[in-house]
């Protein structure tokens, strides 16, 4: 294995298909990713079994242009990583056992790697001065916690949602506004000509103890204040994203108190894109004279460079698995963590 290992990762959890090339030394060789927003927008939401049926027909020829893009063959690529939870369990499946296969053909090592520990270590990929711990924001449409991030496969949840996602409440008041599929860079579009203070709709959890998060009530007084007429879209998608915005900052806030020896505050996932929410993470982290690390928002939606990168860390340190693993359509970073009352299977 050369100095600085080349990994090809490949990512189908949800309605991206992806593959990339990535070296140890954070050179990014080549990648692609196949977009399913047209073939999900007449639903308004991502359709499972279609979703599975893309990555079935696109991921094969996707594996061989991104090695071709990259000037190398599977004989050159020194190790194999692939999403293996948590997703839509059908496309998990499809990139998961290609991945097998390409390892047993190739005998390269397979990493199993978990979806949120690539938007996780994604960081890592475009700052490598970022050391351990660093507290991660985690937001996504799955997903909203905070976590201590205390090396690889070492995570510990200070936070999670006891309802919707943050990413999930965008999707939803999209739907309720009309504003089409994919909801939250519809959302985030509106916003900018909204007043964000017009309508007034509530801030849950804001100012408690622990650094929790709910989305639920604020998606319902979004419905309400729709129902009134009293608002147009704009103003409502501005109030929103204000709201939710607020309730993250109040929620990080809570949690850089917890964490005191983290050395940065690090947002990832599909929502970290929102410029709205990454300029008031900003302006927070400056005032908390706290550096502040934000992927570029090509790497906060889902990419197979976060996997690759993450299969860089992890082979790293050794860690490799058998074909024997499975696919899991749950998987927590922090499996130990203590169940929040309210809180569903996501949290």
């Amino acid at each position: 294995m050369s100095a600085s290992p080349l990994v090809l990762g490949i990512e189908s959890s949800c309605d991206e298909t992806a593959v990339a090339l990535v070296r140890g030394d954070r050179t990014i060789v080549a990648q692609a990713v196949a977009s399913q927003d047209e073939m999900h927008r007449p639903f308004g939401g991502v359709v499972p079994e279609i979703a599975a049926r893309e990555h079935v027909e696109k991921l094969t020829p996707m594996v061989a242009r991104v090695l071709a893009e990259g000037g190398v063959t599977l004989a050159q690529v020194d190790a194999i990583a692939a999403t293996a939870g948590p997703g839509l369990i059908g496309g998990v499946m499809v990139g998961l056992v290609t991945a097998k296969a390409l390892a047993f053909a190739g005998r390269k090592p397979l990493i199993a790697v978990n979806h949120l520990e690539g938007h996780a270590l994604s960081p890592r990929l475009i700052a490598p001065d970022l050391q351990f711990p660093y507290l991660l924001l985690l937001v996504s449409g799955g997903h909203c916690q905070l976590l201590a991030v205390e090396g690889v496969g070492r995570y510990r949840r200070l936070a999670t949602t006891i309802d919707d996602a943050v990413g999930e409440a965008f999707d939803k008041v999209a739907k309720i506004l009309g504003l089409g599929f994919p909801g939250g860079p519809a959302v985030e579009r509106a916003a900018r000509n909204g007043d964000p203070r017009a309508v007034p709709l509530p801030r849950p959890l804001v100012g408690t103890a622990e650094p929790h998060f709910s989305f639920a009530g604020l998606k319902s007084a979004v419905l309400r204040a729709r129902a009134t007429g009293n608002f147009s879209t704009d103003d409502l998608a501005a109030s929103f994203q204000q709201a939710a915005t607020d309730c993250l900052i109040d929620r990080t806030r809570r949690a850089i108190d917890i964490m005191p020896e983290a050395t940065a505050l690090v947002v990832a996932g599909g929502v970290a894109s929102n410029a709205a929410i990454r300029a008031a993470l900003a302006e927070l982290t400056a005032r908390r004279d706290l550096p502040f690390v934000a992927p570029p928002p090509w790497l906060c939606t889902d990419n197979a460079a976060m996997i690759a990168w993450a299969g860089a860390e992890r082979l790293a340190l050794g860690m490799v698995d058998g074909l024997e693993v499975a696919a899991r359509p749950r998987w927590p970073l922090d499996p130990g963590a203590e169940t929040v009352r309210g809180a569903g299977v996501k949290a």
